[in-house]
């Protein structure tokens, strides 16, 4: 966790520890511009692609980057339901600890809500 005047992609290469070498790592567009420091870590870095002013995204671009966006979704719509449902992603407390703890209730009621979810839509995947 850091302040929130650090982006995201400026802490993403030390993220990666020995334990993810060989492994794929699927970032965003933001992302643009580390793969050189990704694969330098051992990691392979799956980017979407971004498109700019007057360059547009050609099409097999726009197939990559639906396909890449696919396999992300499923961690996206976690998010997602964080901030539309829960009203959870903006946290406006003083200090680093008190905003770690805030994200860990967060998590703790997103995987409250998910498991009533199972429990209503899929019950057979639980098992005793």
């Amino acid at each position: 966790m850091t302040s929130a005047n650090v982006h995201d992609s400026k802490e993403a290469a030390g993220l990666i520890t020995e334990e993810d070498k060989g492994q794929e790592v699927w970032l965003d567009a933001g992302y643009t511009g580390l793969e050189g420091a990704l694969t330098a870590k051992g990691v392979k870095p799956i980017i979407c692609e971004k498109g700019f002013r007057n360059h547009p995204l050609t099409d097999s671009q726009k197939l990559s980057n639906k396909q890449k966006s696919t396999v992300r979704s499923r961690v996206e719509h976690v998010f997602g339901f964080m901030e539309q449902s829960m009203r959870g992603l903006i946290f406006r407390c003083i200090g680093i600890v008190r905003a770690k703890a805030n994200i860990a209730f967060t998590n703790m009621v997103y995987n409250i809500c998910r498991y009533s979810q199972i429990l209503r839509y899929n019950s057979e995947w639980i098992t005793a």
